[in-house]
């Protein structure tokens, strides 16, 4: 039974950890399926956590945080779009500048607002999403098997985490099932024809841009006001580039990103629970298991996992044949 409950506390680290990867992923989905390629995740998510941690740490309204954190990072988005849609400039260049950009700033006006060497204050009640406790979670949780999965694992989150896992079969819909996600698709494969069509190419690609930082947004004020409380420097400790290699993983499909983002999650809460761990004599330094999301995603990124085929005009601006 004790191993039974380790199970689950393990599980349910996954799932908080898995919920930033799965948000920026989703966040790169709706980008890079509309042919915008995004590295800037990583910054967006890092802008947002800041300014989400830092308005919440000075109104003590996490929800004013939360909107902040979508403000910061949609303006970044929008630096993105200028630079890879308008100006037809190369979008991997914009999306490591975006880093840098966000790297930068973060520190220097959390040491101008809060002089803690770049950090917020620590947030408490009020500043930070609180878990929510699902309907007879506390009389179930005696049950065996059944209890503790309902009561631990699945309650017990904090919104933006029951937030993320609803996006899923919403981005599924959005993308498969719409009008809005076909013509969205068609833009990263062959925005000619939808140009020829009469739909507007940049407006379409400027949505996409718009609905991942309205995502990198959430994420990024998830880890300073959900799964943390409050903004440390760097503290996306890249995610961002995490959440690029599960969609690649995921060949840019909504329910096999969560699977990935949950794999990763999975390691990131293994290396978290089991420190140094014995196998057959042989100790594993607890930087070894640190390492592994970071090793799985460069074994991922070399093409262990098969062929996977971005969108064709993705990367490419469009420049409308006169």
């Amino acid at each position: 039974m004790d191993s039974f409950l380790t199970l689950i506390q393990v599980l349910d680290s996954t799932v908080r950890l898995a919920t930033p990867l799965l948000l920026a992923c989703l966040a790169g989905l709706y980008s890079e399926r509309a042919g915008i390629f995004d590295i800037g995740l990583e910054g967006k998510m890092l802008m947002a956590a800041f300014f989400s941690a830092a308005v919440a740490a000075v109104t003590g309204s996490v929800w004013l945080g939360l909107l902040a954190g979508i403000a910061a990072s949609l303006v970044l988005s929008a630096l993105h779009g200028l630079a890879s849609i308008t100006f037809r400039g190369n979008q991997l260049i914009s999306g490591v500048a975006i880093n840098f950009l966000a790297a930068g700033l973060t520190v220097l006006i959390a040491q101008d607002w809060f002089q803690q060497g770049g950090r917020t204050p620590s947030l408490f009640a009020g500043g930070r999403f609180e878990p929510i406790t699902f309907p007879f979670a506390e009389t179930l949780s005696g049950v065996p098997i059944i209890g503790p999965i309902y009561s631990e694992l699945l309650s017990g989150h904090s919104i933006l985490v029951y937030v993320a896992f609803l996006m899923v079969p919403a981005t599924w819909w959005v993308l498969f099932r719409t009008r809005f996600g076909l013509r969205l698709r068609a833009v990263g494969e062959n925005p000619a024809a939808v140009d020829t069509a009469g739909v507007s190419v940049v407006g379409l690609r400027y949505a996409a841009v718009a609905i991942c930082g309205v995502l990198c947004g959430i994420a990024g004020a998830y880890l300073a006001t959900g799964l943390q409380a409050g903004f440390v420097k760097d503290m996306t400790a890249g995610r961002g580039f995490i959440a690029l290699a599960a969609l690649i993983f995921a060949k840019w499909r909504p329910w096999h990103a969560m699977w990935a983002c949950l794999l990763f999650g999975l390691l990131q809460a293994v290396a978290l629970r089991f420190q140094n761990i014995d196998l057959g004599g042989i100790v594993i330094p607890v930087q070894a298991m640190d390492a592994l999301p970071y090793i799985l995603t460069v074994v991922i990124l070399a093409g262990f996992v098969g062929k996977a085929i971005p969108p064709k005009a993705g990367g490419e601006p469009y420049i409308k044949e006169r």
